[in-house]
């Protein structure tokens, strides 16, 4: 097998890993997902080391696509106050999908260290909501402050907003709209 063909197949099977993996994770949690269920053992170990880690390639994927609904969601208006509304609720309404909240919300906090989790966090949720800030504050649109601070005020309470919604399995679409347009509306230049 030449090189190419077997960095494809690892790469198939590390996809496959993942995909297995986060399955068993959101179905059934960390501490209780086998690594021998539907994957072998040594796969996982030669991919990804650990269950830890094969945990963080999982969580790196459910950001991502976290972060893909956002902007999905984002660009359904052309407006610039609306886009940051629209992706926050974008947010919440990925992070409290049954194929992430657990994974996202309740396992990823208590499994990698906290200041593990807040940096990927940052990197991903906080980092997407920064640019959006800035091009508001840019636009005229957000009051002059300091984009780091408002953009953690709000990841955080999006973050708790999610988790409450994830433990009582209710989203109204609408109620969450006007929650986050009403928080967002204290940050706004003409608010």
């Amino acid at each position: 097998m030449n090189k190419n063909k077997k960095e494809l197949a690892s790469i198939n099977t590390t996809k496959n890993l993942i995909a297995i993996a986060r399955n068993h994770f959101s179905t059934y949690g960390y501490e209780k997902t086998s690594l021998e269920a539907n994957m072998t053992r040594g796969a996982v170990y030669h991919h990804f080391k650990n269950k830890k880690n094969l945990f963080k390639a999982v969580l790196n994927l459910v950001q991502y696509e976290v972060g893909l609904n956002v902007e999905k969601e984002a660009m359904k208006s052309e407006d610039i106050w609306e886009q940051l509304i629209l992706g926050c609720v974008g947010f919440v309404q990925s992070a409290t999908l049954e194929s992430n909240k657990r994974i996202l919300l309740i396992e990823a906090p208590n499994i990698i260290e906290w200041t593990e989790w807040k940096k990927m966090d940052n990197e991903n949720s906080v980092l997407l909501l920064e640019e959006q800030l800035l091009v508001a504050q840019k636009n005229g649109k957000l009051i002059e402050f300091d984009i780091h601070m408002i953009s953690h005020m709000i990841s955080g309470a999006l973050n708790d907003l999610s988790i409450f919604l994830a433990e009582s399995n209710i989203l109204d679409k609408n109620q969450v709209y006007k929650a986050i347009s009403h928080l967002l509306t204290g940050f706004r230049k003409d608010g």
